[in-house]
């Protein structure tokens, strides 16, 4: 099957655009868009994958659903555009950022531009992507207003074997597990070879339960050099 998407990318999950469960969530999704409102805008699908070539992965962070209110999703989890409201978990992934860079554990020059000109934070996590920060949630589209709607429709298979390839072919890696879903979706990654971050959510409901001052940036950064990498600039 034909499928448009970044080439290092196609290259690699071509055996699974050949399956027929992906004959099956094609169908399943065409229909879905030609039907009913669904996000992110179908050019952006595979945003995530086209905004970071296999090769340039550095960072993956899991995320679940794209969010499902107008104008929000982009095909990065946790990012939305600039002039949008900056949802509550990025919101708060920037407070242990700014956290971690108040407490020394980042320096100031580390850290990316995340404020416009009016004052109001920017949503978009697109320079992360530059820098090879994978941003992937595990499905890939949703109904509008209907969280969980595309789930168990065969995006998981595909983002499984997506992970599957970078553990198997990329070492030294940096895999943030937030929350139950994206450890179980993680539980596959070889240890030896990469690194592994495991904590809450940063969802309102539940980042006290470790995300807040979970350092995971610094930690990030710091394994990175360690491997003779540069470090992101969150």
């Amino acid at each position: 099957m034909e499928v448009r998407i970044e080439e290092s990318w196609k290259k690699v999950l071509q055996p699974e655009f050949d399956k027929p469960y992906f004959e099956l969530l094609t169908q399943f999704v065409r229909q879905q868009y030609q039907t009913t409102q669904v996000f992110p805008p179908a050019g952006l699908i595979f945003n995530a994958f086209d905004s970071c070539p296999f090769s340039d992965v550095r960072v993956v962070i899991i995320g679940q659903d794209p969010y499902h209110e107008p104008g929000q999703a982009m095909g990065l989890s946790f990012s939305v555009l600039e002039g949008i409201q900056v949802p509550p978990s990025l919101v708060n992934i920037y407070k242990e950022i700014s956290r971690e860079a108040a407490a020394g554990l980042l320096p100031t020059d580390s850290l990316s531009t995340q404020r416009l000109p009016n004052g109001f934070m920017s949503g978009d996590l697109r320079p992360w992507a530059k820098q090879g920060v994978l941003l992937l949630n595990a499905t890939l589209t949703v109904e509008a207003h209907k969280a969980g709607s595309h789930q168990n429709k065969g995006w998981e298979e595909l983002t499984d074997a997506a992970i599957r390839a970078l553990n198997e072919g990329r070492e030294h890696l940096v895999f943030m597990l937030w929350g139950s879903y994206a450890q179980r979706k993680g539980a596959i990654i070889d240890r030896r070879k990469h690194l592994v971050l495991q904590t809450s959510h940063p969802s309102p409901l539940s980042v006290y339960r470790g995300f807040d001052g979970c350092g995971h940036f610094a930690e990030a950064n710091r394994y990175l050099v360690q491997q003779g990498l540069p470090p992101i600039r969150w």
